[in-house]
Order: structure tokens, then sequence, then C-alpha cells
């Protein structure tokens, strides 16, 4: 593997064995990348708060703060980073215990230079496009979460947060709070129909949007939408109380009889009105006035 493969990649390596660290280094810099090394778990943590790395490979046995407990820690702060463990254990405790707390794979000591280069390779891309896919969704104002198949949230575009933010404040206790039923909705045969979440005040609907790598899940967050008043016609589109009542009902696909007798008014005079709202909205015909209408309404109270 080419150095210009590992240009610009950050690895933080966390192992409380100088001998270990001392070959990681000497490997890892030797293809290229930048290289950041911990003793403990809070020296990791000391770290990031000042460098962000793009991948960490942590040692899962250390004392005081253990890999997972480290993990765990680390998630917090880089949702995002791919965290790869190291052990000697290779018993299935121990390997379900490091998924469920956030690693995305394991690297069997004593490590094989060309193995962790490799999966340093794949998780770097992984996670950059991700990182893309949720620059898209931000721009397109999308609310939106990424999630693992155990429903750990990884992350959210900043319209979800702020969606979150003002229904129920701190978004890292509220997903905890409904994080068991998005792991069961999300690994289920329904995932398909939307999970309504009566956690949340008013509730909102989630919905399945799709796969990514395999190993999360994207979930689109849907706000209950209120339709518009006749009050948001008449201010948005500068027409009489009379004229936004009427488009208020045309725009239900009423006829004219109708809309004079729900208004109680004669055709003619809704005849009047229309030819009113046609010269303020500059449309020839009912069918643009209603389209406007609804875009309108629609927008009023949309999610």
């Amino acid at each position: 593997m080419s150095i210009i493969e590992f240009s610009n990649i950050i690895v933080l390596v966390i192992d409380d064995s100088p001998e270990s660290l001392g070959m990681l280094n000497a490997t890892l810099n030797k293809a290229g990348l930048t290289v950041l090394v911990a003793l403990s778990g809070a020296q990791a943590l000391a770290i990031v708060e000042k460098v962000q790395p793009d991948v960490v490979l942590l040692d899962a046995i250390m004392p005081e703060m253990d890999g997972f407990d480290t993990c765990q820690k680390l998630k917090e702060k880089l949702p995002s980073t791919p965290i790869l463990f190291m052990t000697g254990l290779n018993d299935s405790e121990h390997v379900i215990h490091g998924f469920e707390v956030g690693g995305v794979d394991y690297i069997t000591k004593p490590v094989v230079p060309n193995e962790v280069l490799a999966r340093i390779k794949v998780h770097s891309h992984n996670a950059k496009l991700a990182k893309s896919a949720q620059f898209a969704l931000d721009y397109a104002g999308q609310y939106v979460f990424c999630v693992s198949k155990q429903g750990r949230l990884e992350w959210a575009t900043p319209y979800a947060q702020e969606l979150i933010g003002k229904i129920n404040g701190d978004i890292l206790e509220t997903w905890k709070s409904i994080q068991p039923d998005i792991a069961r909705w999300i690994t289920s045969e329904h995932r398909k129909e939307p999970l309504q979440l009566n956690q949340f005040t008013p509730s909102i609907q989630a919905e399945y949007a799709g796969e990514y790598d395999q190993l999360h899940a994207l979930i689109r967050l849907v706000t209950p939408k209120k339709r518009g008043t006749e009050e948001d016609l008449q201010r948005e589109l500068n027409l009489t109380k009379r004229e936004s009542q009427v488009l208020y009902w045309l725009s239900f696909g009423k006829t004219n009889w109708e809309i004079a007798t729900i208004l109680e008014m004669s055709p003619r005079t809704v005849n009047k009105h229309l030819e009113q709202i046609y010269k303020k909205l500059n449309v020839d015909n009912r069918t643009a006035a209603a389209s406007i209408s609804l875009r309108l309404l629609d927008s009023s109270h949309a999610s």
C-alpha cells in the first residue's frame, strides 16, 4: 500500500504496552499515517479534546479504565469515528461486548502490520463515505439519524438535532429512551412500517430510510403535519378575509356552489372573489390558484 493511500489520515493508538505502541507507531508512520499515541484511556480522552482522529486503535485490556469503558467515552466525543479493538482475547463474549460499546472491528494480537493497514484503509474510507452522505443530508435539510444495528446513535443531521432539542431537550438522553424500540424495529420484518415514537411530545414517526454499509441504518424522523389556515392565505397572499376563505375551500376541490353554501353567499359572489384572487395570484384558472394555495397551506406547518 502506498503512502498516497494514507495521506491525511490520523490514527490514535491506545495501548498500555510501550512495546506495542512502539511497533504500531513505526508501522503506521512508515505507511504515511499521522500517529497519535496514548498509554491510557484518560490520556486518549485528553488527546481527542484537541485533535480528532480518523481511526482509533484501542487495546481492550488496560488497567484502571479498560478498552470497553474507554470506547464508550470516546464515542460520546467521536460518534462517527471508527474504533478498532486490539486484543488477544478471542472469545465471543468480549467480541460482542466490543461491538455493543461502539467498536466496528477486532484485530487479534499479536497484530500483523499489513492486516492493520488494510483494516484502517477500509474503515477510514467507509467513515469518509458516511460523512459525505451526512453532509448531503445536512444540505438537504433532512431530519435523519444514522444508527448501528443495536440502535446506537452514530450521527444526526443538524436539522434532526434541532428538532430533538426543541421537542425533548438533550439529544443523547432522548436517544437512550428510544434506543430499545429503535433496535427492535430496524432488525424486524416490520421496519418498512413507520414506528410511532410516543416518548416525544407531540409524538413523531420514525421511517426506515435504508441500510448503510450493512452495519448501519438511516432513520428519518417525520413530525405530524398540520394544514395551514385561511389566515395563512390571507397574510401570505395579500388577500381579503373573504377571498382567503374562498381560496381555502377551493383548495379542497369544492365547487363554486359548494363554497357558496359553506360561506353563506351566492355563487355569483364566489365568482367575483375568484376573479380578484386570480388577479392577485397572477393566474387565469382555479386549478392554478388551488395549486398555489395547497403549496402554501402544506408548507405553513410542514415538518
